[in-house]
C-alpha cells in the first residue's frame, strides 16, 4: 500500500469524519445552551388571544402539535421560501411581499434530490443492501434513458445546482449579499455530481472494490480500493471536503432548523404570560422617592411638584 493511497483512501476520509462529528455535535450543544427566555417566534397568521378570534394553527401555532405540523412542512417542503420571498412597491409606493416560486422550487429539488442520492448511496455501506435501497434506486432509474441507467436525481440535482448558482451571480441584489461562504458549497457539491456522474457513465469502477473498502472503512479495518482509477479518489477527496466544511459553513442550517427558536416554541405570548426565568429581586428607585430626594432643588427651579406633602 503506497503512501498516497494510504493518505486519501485512509487517513483524510476518518480525519473528516472525525470533523464532521465532533463539529456537528459542538455545534448542537452551542445552540442548545443559548438562553431563550421568550417565545420570540417568525409568523404570518393571527395568534391565539381572545376565545372569540379565529387563530391560524398552522402560521401561528398555539401547541406543540401545531408547531410539529409547522416544523414538518418547513423540513420536507421548506414552506418559509414559499412565499413572502421578495418585497415590491407598487404604484402607490405601498410594499407587497411575494414568493419566488422558481426558487422554492429549484430548493425544493435539490435537497430532495441530494436526499435521494445520499440514501441510494447506503448500498455501499450494507451487505445484503436493504430492500428499501434497492427500490429506491430502482424508483430512481425507472426511465431507463441509458446504460447503466441514467438516474433522474443526477440530472436534476446538477440542473437545480447550476440554477441556484446562476441566480447569485445574476441577480444584483442577490449578487451584493452573497459571499465566498455562499458560492463555495455549491460548486462544491456540483463538483461532487459530476464526478460521480463521471464515474457512473465515463470512467467505469470497480463497484465490489469500493464497497470492499467502503465496509472496510465502516468496521474501522480500512483497505485501499485498488484498479478504481484518479476520478473515485477526485469524488473521494471532494466528498471528504464537504464532511470537514459542513459543521463551519452555513451547511448546518440542516440542524440548526430544528434548534431555532423562531421555528420550534409556540406563539402563544398573548394567551399566556412569559416570565423570564433570570428575573431577581432588584431595588427599584420611585419616582416619589426621586421627587422627595430632589423636591427643594426642584422648587427652587420653579418646576411643579406632583407630591406636595
Amino acid at each position: 500500500m503506497s503512501v498516497a493511497n494510504t493518505l486519501f483512501a485512509i487517513v483524510i476520509p476518518y480525519a473528516a469524519l472525525a470533523i464532521f462529528i465532533i463539529g456537528f455535535i459542538y455545534r448542537i450543544m452551542l445552540w442548545a445552551r443559548s438562553p431563550v427566555p421568550f417565545h420570540v417566534t417568525t409568523v404570518s397568521g393571527q395568534q391565539k388571544s381572545l376565545p372569540w378570534i379565529k387563530s391560524n394553527k398552522t402560521e401561528s401555532p398555539s401547541t406543540i402539535w401545531g408547531v410539529i405540523g409547522r416544523m414538518a412542512l418547513e423540513i420536507f417542503l421548506f414552506r418559509s421560501l414559499f412565499r413572502n420571498d421578495r418585497a415590491e412597491f407598487d404604484g402607490q409606493e405601498r410594499a407587497i411581499y411575494r414568493g419566488n416560486r422558481l426558487l422554492w422550487l429549484g430548493g425544493l429539488i435539490f435537497h430532495w434530490s441530494l436526499l435521494i442520492i445520499l440514501l441510494r448511496h447506503l448500498k455501499l455501506f450494507f451487505e445484503p443492501v436493504p430492500g428499501c435501497v434497492t427500490f429506491l434506486q430502482n424508483l430512481d432509474g425507472l426511465f431507463q434513458i441509458s446504460t447503466p441507467t441514467l438516474l433522474a436525481t443526477d440530472i436534476l440535482i446538477v440542473v437545480s445546482l447550476c440554477y441556484l448558482f446562476v441566480r447569485r451571480v445574476s441577480d444584483p441584489q442577490v449578487r451584493y449579499i452573497s459571499l465566498i461562504s455562499d458560492y463555495f458549497p455549491l460548486l462544491l457539491i456540483l463538483g461532487i455530481a459530476i464526478s460521480g456522474i463521471l464515474m457512473r457513465h465515463y470512467y467505469r469502477v470497480d463497484l465490489l472494490e469500493i464497497k470492499r473498502f467502503t465496509l472496510g472503512i465502516l468496521s474501522f479495518v480500512p483497505i485501499a480500493p485498488k484498479d478504481v482509477g484518479l476520478i473515485f479518489y477526485v469524488h473521494l477527496c471532494l466528498v471528504c471536503i464537504l464532511f470537514a466544511y459542513f459543521p463551519f459553513s452555513k451547511l448546518m442550517h440542516m440542524g440548526g432548523v430544528f434548534m431555532s427558536p423562531t421555528r420550534n416554541l409556540t406563539n402563544d405570548s398573548r394567551a399566556k404570560r412569559h416570565i423570564n426565568p433570570w428575573n431577581y429581586p432588584v431595588k427599584a428607585h420611585t419616582y416619589d422617592e426621586w421627587e422627595n430626594e430632589f423636591k427643594d432643588a426642584i422648587k427652587e427651579a420653579g418646576l411643579p411638584l406632583e407630591n406636595n406633602k
